[in-house]
């Protein structure tokens, strides 16, 4: 509780957090040849949110994999750069040693178990924990107070639930495990647009609340700048533009080429195809 205290504090006045997670100029590499990230480095202040933008392929999932040590089962690997998590570097440990020290990924697309209850989705993210059924028993409590939907459907089968209602059972198995850091990977797909402003409202209410950091892998750029405080846009595995993502917000670039807005309007698909503004970062 003191530490989400002194996040709070920091924020007021406006002082730099210190980086929970850095990221430091890695190059992955699948099966020895396709070379994918090309010197990604980013950080995540301790507490805060911050957005991974970019097209689809551009590299998000890869960096969060990256991070969280999922890229062996695709026969991918780090060649380069390191990544540091509580100020310990942490790319040479397994996925589940990682979940211990305080960081976990939420995959894209939903992954739930469909044959069991979202009451035994929820408990299997604690599986690494090691505090007894009473303390497991409260944080089960505590997701179903985030998330009072999950506690109506807690003996559905999951695979029966809605896209809203699995997404939200994915990010509360999350939370069993008393994550320092989650890794959240495009949340909004496949979601309709009110389901995504309620998805995105408990991301922001718990990292409020719990001083847990959020790095949110996203296409969906107007509603990930509207909740991160900041921003790294990839493209063909580089980071090519980061800031505050208020200065995001107000990039003619970004604007244009990520949220389809030119001169203060909004473009048609037709249009789009079309730019008549160059890349600034490619020219």
């Amino acid at each position: 509780m003191q530490e989400a205290v002194s996040i709070t504090e920091a924020r007021r006045w406006g002082a730099p957090s210190p980086p929970i997670l850095a990221v430091n100029n890695i190059e992955v590499v699948y099966n020895h040849v396709i070379l994918v990230l090309k010197g990604v480095s980013l950080s995540v202040p301790k507490g805060e949110i911050v957005a991974l933008l970019g097209a689809n392929g551009a590299g998000k999932t890869t960096t969060l994999k990256a991070i969280s040590n999922l890229l062996q089962s695709e026969r991918g690997e780090v060649t380069k750069g390191s990544i540091v998590f509580d100020e310990a570097e942490v790319q040479a440990l397994t996925p589940n040693e990682l979940v211990r020290r305080g960081c976990i990924q939420v995959m894209e697309g939903r992954r739930c178990f469909a044959h069991l209850t979202v009451e035994e989705n929820l408990l299997t993210g604690a599986f690494t924990r090691r505090d007894g059924s009473a303390e497991i028993k409260r944080d089960l409590e505590l997701v179903y107070s985030y998330f009072p939907r999950l506690r109506e459907r807690r003996a559905a089968l999951a695979g029966f639930t809605s896209g809203g209602e699995q997404q939200m059972c994915s990010i509360g198995r999350a939370l069993m495990s008393r994550p320092k850091m989650i890794l959240l990977d495009e949340p909004s797909m496949g979601l309709a647009p009110q389901v995504v402003d309620e998805i995105f409202t408990i991301v922001s209410n718990l990292n409020q609340t719990s001083g847990v950091s959020f790095l949110l892998a996203e296409q969906n750029t107007n509603m990930a700048l509207n909740f991160a405080r900041y921003g790294y846009i990839l493209e063909n595995g580089r980071v090519v533009m980061d800031g505050e993502a208020a200065a995001l917000r107000d990039n003619e670039d970004v604007k244009e080429f990520y949220l389809g807005i030119a001169e203060g309007k909004r473009k048609s698909f037709r249009e789009g195809k079309h730019y008549k503004r160059r890349k600034r970062w490619l020219a």
